[in-house]
């Protein structure tokens, strides 16, 4: 059954509340792309990605998306211009080996990280879902059966301008049966610690998790880190610059509670290296930047070295939800998938089918493929406002 279409889309849909809420003076993200101080990476105002849609001979499409949070338009142009031919006239059938022949097209000019695995990360999630919808089968159930159906999860984010807010909005996850909730901070070791603080007197039963934003110093992570597991903080995530694996390493040997990382990494390789030098406790890969086939070589690495995995899941939409949680269902050293209450919200705009989805779980969609039925009527409309 030979592929005989590669079509991408661009998609920056606009929302009541942006991805992590309002600036920290309470004013609303400006159009287009800013910075978030204290955080460095650019955000945009939207819900920016990069769907991508295989059609096989018979007809039958497959989708994929990828993590493309700004600039959506890059990594369709490299599935457009570098992935699209090679493609066409390959197998359906055979996601794994198309993977390996995509990847290695550009692997030795070092772009098998950044635009270029996020791209592959879109058409191999779309290449599974293509492959479990000829079959007949579920993503998880071609990935060797799930181990779970009910996927637990943690809440991500308070995306609140002050912790009196935080607070509220905490309690409110709390009474509707959340589990844990992770903070985004990065404002200062003693702003972190009052906001976490905040947090435990407004919703005593909710544990706890803080993401650092890559904010900190060596020495300041340290005091940071100290300081949460001191609180009975669950997790620390991304407290240093995110190319700094030694001194992950140091932190990770030092640390009283575990230290998370991943979302930057793109393949097994880095993730190996990471975890040889035991510079991460928890492992956090996107599927939207590893894709499905990538996922799952991480995430037997990460057993071998005793390592559970809690896949990170941001600003992506209903297709790379859907593909993040059939990983996580077939993951034997799976932990915990992370729960965007309004990326989650947003991305099912897109969708015909409904992912079920409680405050501390989600449930594996059911159906060949994904188990997902993607409107495509919406998708092409979004598309076209998007160019403007």
């Amino acid at each position: 059954m030979q592929i005989i279409d590669v079509e991408t889309f661009v998609l920056k849909v606009p929302a009541e509340e942006a991805y992590l809420g309002r600036l920290p003076d309470g004013s609303k993200l400006p159009t287009g792309y800013t910075v978030r101080p204290p955080w460095r990476s650019l955000y945009s105002e939207k819900y920016e990605t990069v769907l991508v849609k295989i059609t096989a001979a018979n007809g039958v499409s497959g989708w994929g998306e990828a993590l493309a949070p700004v600039a959506p338009e890059v990594p369709a142009a490299i599935i457009d211009r570098l992935l699209r031919p090679v493609l066409l006239g390959s197998d359906a059938l055979k996601p794994r080996p198309n993977w390996v022949a995509l990847s290695n097209l550009m692997r030795e000019r070092g772009h098998l990280v950044g635009h270029q695995a996020d791209a592959l990360a879109a058409v191999d999630i779309a290449l599974w879902d293509l492959f479990g919808k000829l079959s007949g089968r579920s993503v998880a159930e071609l990935l060797g059966g799930a181990f779970r159906t009910r996927i637990p999860t943690y809440v991500s984010g308070l995306p609140r301008p002050s912790d009196h807010e935080r607070g509220e909005l905490a309690a409110e996850w709390q009474q509707r049966g959340a589990k844990i909730v992770k903070l985004h901070l990065g404002h200062g070791v003693e702003a972190d610690l009052e906001t976490v603080a905040a947090i435990q007197v407004a919703a005593p039963a909710l544990q706890i998790a803080v993401d650092a934003h890559w904010a900190y110093s060596f020495s300041e992570a340290r005091v940071l880190a100290d300081g949460l597991a001191a609180r009975g903080v669950s997790f620390l995530e991304a407290p240093l610059a995110p190319e700094d694996e030694d001194s992950h390493a140091q932190l990770c040997a030092q640390a009283r509670l575990p230290i998370a990382i991943g979302e930057m990494l793109r393949n097994r390789y880095e993730f190996s290296r990471w975890l040889s030098t035991r510079a991460l406790h928890i492992a956090q890969p996107d599927v939207g930047r590893t894709g499905i086939t990538e996922a799952m070589a991480i995430g037997e690495l990460c057993v071998a070295h005793h390592v559970p995995v809690a896949p990170h899941h941001s600003v992506g939409l209903g297709i790379v939800l859907a593909a993040g949680l059939h990983v996580s269902a077939s993951l034997q050293g799976f932990s915990l998938f992370e729960y965007q209450p309004t990326s989650t919200a947003v991305g099912s705009q897109i969708l015909s089918s409904t992912i079920v989805t409680q405050a501390d779980h989600f449930e594996l969609p059911s159906g060949p493929g994904l188990g997902i039925e993607v409107n495509e009527e919406i998708v092409r409309n979004l598309h076209k406002e998007s160019q403007y």
